[in-house]
C-alpha cells in the first residue's frame, strides 16, 4: 500500500475557513498533512480546523494576509504546534467588482493588497523558511480572470494576472534551495460566491465552457495536492488552468 502524499507534512493555508481553501485543507489532511487554517476570521478558522479532525490534526489561526507580521505568526503557530512549514498555500482572496468608471481607489487597493501582497508575503515568508531546509512547496491561486481579463475585475483580473509574474520569479529565485513555487488558475468553480451570481451570468461563463459544465471546489483541490506533493517533483513556475477547457 503506498503511503499518503503528504505523510508528515506541515501545510498552512490562507483563506481556509471555506470553499477551495477549505477543500485543500481536507484533502491535504487526507493524505497525511497536518494543516494550519489560516484565515481572516478567526472564529471562523477555529470552526474549520474543528471541523477537519481538532487540535491534532488542524490548527485555526487568525491572519490578515496583507500584514507580514500576521503571517509570521501563522507559519510561527505552524512551526509550533506540528513543524516547520514544507506546504505553503496562499488561497486567501477578495473581490469588489465594479467597472473601471465606479471603482474606487480603495476597492482597487483592497484587492491588490489582499491577493497580491497577501501571496508575496506568503511567498517570501514561507520561502525564507524553506530554503534554510532545502525543501518545500508554494502553491499560489490565481485566476483565469488573471489571463483573459474580466469586465467589472480590473483589480481582480491585475492581481491574479500579478500572482503569475510573482510565481514565476519567485520559482526562479528559490529553485536552487530546493523549493518549488507553482501556480494554479480556476476557471469558473461551484462555491457560494459563484452561485450567488445572476443567472445571465451564470449562463454566460457556462456557454464559454467546452465541458459544459462548472468546476467543483475538490477539482481545484487534487491539483493544490499535485503542486505540493513530490508527483510534481520536476516542476516550478508552472501555471496550470482549471477552466474545463475555457478560453484555450
Amino acid at each position: 500500500m503506498t503511503e499518503p502524499l503528504l505523510k508528515d507534512k506541515t501545510a498552512v493555508i490562507t483563506g481556509a475557513a471555506q470553499g477551495i481553501g477549505f477543500a485543500i485543507a481536507q484533502l491535504f489532511i487526507d493524505e497525511g498533512a497536518r494543516v494550519v487554517v489560516a484565515d481572516i476570521d478567526a472564529t471562523a478558522a477555529g470552526s474549520a480546523a474543528d471541523k477537519l479532525g481538532g487540535s491534532a490534526i488542524a490548527r485555526g489561526v487568525r491572519c490578515d494576509v496583507t500584514n507580514g507580521d500576521d503571517v509570521d505568526a501563522v507559519l510561527g503557530a505552524a512551526a509550533e504546534s506540528f513543524g516547520p512549514v514544507d506546504v505553503m498555500v496562499n488561497n486567501a482572496g477578495i473581490t469588489r467588482d465594479a467597472t473601471m468608471r465606479t471603482m474606487t481607489e480603495e476597492q482597487f487597493d483592497q484587492v491588490i493588497n489582499v491577493h497580491l501582497k497577501g501571496t508575496w508575503n506568503g511567498t517570501r515568508k514561507a520561502a525564507a523558511i524553506m530554503r534554510d531546509r532545502k525543501q518545500g512547496a508554494i502553491v499560489n491561486l490565481s485566476s483565469l480572470s488573471g489571463k483573459v481579463g474580466m469586465v467589472g475585475q480590473t483589480n481582480y483580473s491585475a492581481a491574479k494576472a500579478g500572482i503569475v509574474g510573482l510565481t514565476k520569479a519567485a520559482a526562479k529565485e528559490v529553485a536552487h534551495h530546493g523549493v518549488r513555487v507553482n501556480a494554479i488558475q480556476p476557471g469558473l468553480i461551484r462555491t457560494a460566491m459563484t452561485e450567488a451570481m445572476p443567472q445571465k451570468a451564470w449562463d454566460q461563463k457556462m456557454s464559454e465552457i467546452p465541458m459544459h459544465r462548472a468546476g467543483e471546489v475538490a477539482e481545484i483541490a487534487s491539483v493544490a495536492l499535485f503542486l505540493a506533493s513530490d508527483l510534481s517533483s520536476y516542476m516550478t513556475g508552472t501555471v496550470l488552468e482549471v477552466t474545463g477547457g475555457r478560453f484555450m
